[in-house]
């Protein structure tokens, strides 16, 4: 975990813009002071820290079970079956779950997630006790009546949930975010959701390039779970989810992980899926693995006077040192190990 205050040295990833410079960067009290060309030999690669922008980390405590049928069977509110183990499942495994899936998160470089929390206020306090002491920032959508605990509501599609309307307008009066999950399994869904101006879409694995022009004109952000469509059968081409499509019609895109039942939540190993399965620039999916940060008001991108939000890769690691791309190397190579846990020296 990085101290509060140190300087660091390396080939740095600047600004939304990733500008790839040598330099060194002065952190105090965790926000970035200056930023200021170096011109020695680096010692680290910097890269903004990823936000996981949709996860379901109680699911965690299903990992790898024996399970078939339909994404409705499998996942869908009330009865499915992800939703029948957390019933039956004690809070203190659950938070026990819960938070080794986070750790797992920190340990390969993620400092943010956006979590949809099923168990209404007790789930919610759940993850926020699972997250405690670790150098993460959850944001929750909760369910069930802990949305009024949350950061926000999470809705699965709305053909699974009753009263939406109501719920929607009870989150917007007390100033919480509105996310859906939409066109997951078909593009039926999306419209109707669009029409509540949510704060996040999920998935999208269908939206029609009407739907996300929508997206982009009105600047609703799509986090994306391209691992978790192929497992759960809902995507099976490079088509889906459309990230080409959303990229070049200009939807704002996140990058997520979805439910750790099915897909870990290590965000190098989705980036390394999206560069190879979808052919998307590593610049653009190193953006979306950042860009959800911005549901935390403050991105993670490196510049002056924003919070230190920051990993370090460490190019000794295997045979990083002979990348020429250090982008793509990180985006299509990297695993935990090559991140740097132990930076106190620099004090």
């Amino acid at each position: 975990m990085l101290p509060s205050s140190y300087t660091v040295t390396g080939h740095a990833l600047l600004g939304e813009e990733l500008d790839e410079q040598c330099v060194s960067i002065i952190v105090e009290d965790g926000i970035i002071r200056a930023i200021e060309s170096a011109s020695r030999a680096p010692d680290f690669w910097i890269v903004p820290a990823f936000f996981n922008a949709h996860t379901h980390c109680g699911d965690t405590v299903a990992m790898d079970c024996p399970c078939s049928g339909s994404l409705a069977d499998l996942v869908a509110p009330p009865n499915g079956l992800k939703h029948r183990i957390l019933a039956k499942t004690p809070r203190p495994r659950l938070v026990e779950a819960m938070h080794a899936s986070i750790q797992t998160m920190v340990r390969s470089g993620t400092r943010g997630f956006a979590d949809f929390r099923e168990g209404g206020a007790d789930g919610v306090a759940a993850l926020y006790e699972a997250a405690a002491g670790l150098p993460i920032a959850p944001v929750i959508f909760g369910r069930e009546g802990g949305e009024r605990d949350a950061d926000g509501i999470g809705i699965s599609s709305i053909r699974d949930v009753e009263d939406v309307e109501r719920q929607v307008a009870e989150a917007r009066r007390t100033g919480r975010r509105v996310a859906f999950h939409a066109g997951e399994r078909d593009a039926g869904d999306v419209d109707e959701a669009l029409a509540y101006d949510p704060d996040l879409l999920v998935h999208c694995t269908h939206a029609t390039d009407a739907q996300l022009r929508d997206c982009a004109d009105r600047a609703i952000p799509i986090a994306i779970c391209p691992r978790s469509n192929w497992i759960l059968g809902v995507a099976a081409t490079p088509a889906r989810p459309p990230v080409q499509r959303m990229l070049s019609l200009g939807c704002r895109v996140y990058l997520g992980t979805d439910n750790v039942m099915f897909v870990q939540p290590d965000m190098l190993q989705e980036m390394a899926f999206l560069s190879v399965v979808y052919n998307i620039s590593a610049e653009e999916i190193l953006r979306a693995a950042v860009a959800g940060s911005e549901l935390t008001g403050r991105p993670y991108f490196i510049k002056e006077g924003d919070p230190a939000k920051i990993t370090l890769i460490n190019p000794a690691y295997g045979n990083f040192r002979f990348s020429e791309n250090h982008l793509a190397t990180l985006v299509r190579r990297a695993d935990a190990s090559a991140i740097e846990q132990n930076v106190l020296s620099m004090r």
